[in-house]
C-alpha cells in the first residue's frame, strides 16, 4: 500500500471523527434541557471536534509539506487547557444563582463548596 494513500487515509479519518464529534456537539448544546447538561457538549465534543481537524491539519502539513506545524500544535494545547477551566466557571456561576447550598451533597473533606464560602478564600487558605 502506498504512504501517500496511508497518509490520507488518517487526515480523512481525523477529519470525518472531527465533523462528527462536532455535530454531535452542536446539537446537544441546542437540545439538551439543562444549563448543566448543555455544557457538556461543546466542552467536551466539540473541543475533541475542532482537536481533530488541527491534527488533521498537523499531519497534512508534517507529512506532505515536510513543515512541522508549531501554530496548530499551540491551539490544540491552549483548547485542551482552556475548555475544561471555563466550563468549570460556568458550572460554579449556575450552581451560585440557581441551586442552593443545602441541595448540593457533602463533599467528604473539611471543606465545603467553594462556590458557597461566606468569604473569599485566598493563597495558603486563609
Amino acid at each position: 500500500m502506498d504512504t501517500g494513500l496511508i497518509i490520507e487515509i488518517a487526515i480523512s479519518a481525523f477529519l470525518v471523527i472531527a465533523g462528527i464529534f462536532g455535530l454531535v456537539g452542536s446539537y446537544g448544546l441546542i437540545k439538551l434541557p439543562d444549563t448543566l447538561q448543555r455544557l457538556h457538549a461543546p466542552t467536551k465534543a466539540t473541543t475533541l471536534g475542532v482537536g481533530g481537524v488541527l491534527i488533521a491539519s498537523m499531519l497534512y502539513f508534517w507529512l506532505y509539506l515536510g513543515d512541522f506545524s508549531f501554530h496548530e500544535l499551540m491551539i490544540t494545547l491552549f483548547l485542551f487547557l482552556t475548555a475544561p477551566i471555563s466550563a468549570s466557571f460556568i458550572a460554579k456561576s449556575f450552581m451560585q444563582t440557581n441551586v442552593s447550598e443545602e441541595d448540593v451533597p457533602e463533599t467528604g473533606g473539611d471543606v465545603g463548596w467553594s462556590s458557597y464560602a461566606d468569604r473569599p478564600i485566598g493563597p495558603g487558605g486563609e
